[in-house]
């Protein structure tokens, strides 16, 4: 994956949300439950860390985590 592909779908995937989402916005961008959510971020293909008392991810790990999806896919 080149910086310069991750910073053009950055400018362009997601701009609704801000630079760092919650589980829920999660959920909301990739169309998936909640279990599931907590799951990528537990087994770490998703990064997230703790603030408080809940994970936030930065919407740079959503973009890289639908690209290497992507790029999984293309080489089924």
């Amino acid at each position: 994956m080149k910086k310069t592909e991750l910073r053009e779908r950055y400018a362009v995937m997601f701009p609704q949300y801000p630079d760092i989402v919650n589980v829920s916005q999660l959920q909301k961008m990739l169309g998936i439950s909640r279990h599931l959510a907590y799951d990528l971020i537990r087994e770490g293909r998703l990064a997230g860390f703790w603030i408080g008392n809940a994970y936030r991810i930065p919407k740079i790990s959503v973009i890289r985590y639908i690209m290497e999806q992507e790029a999984e896919f293309r080489d089924c």
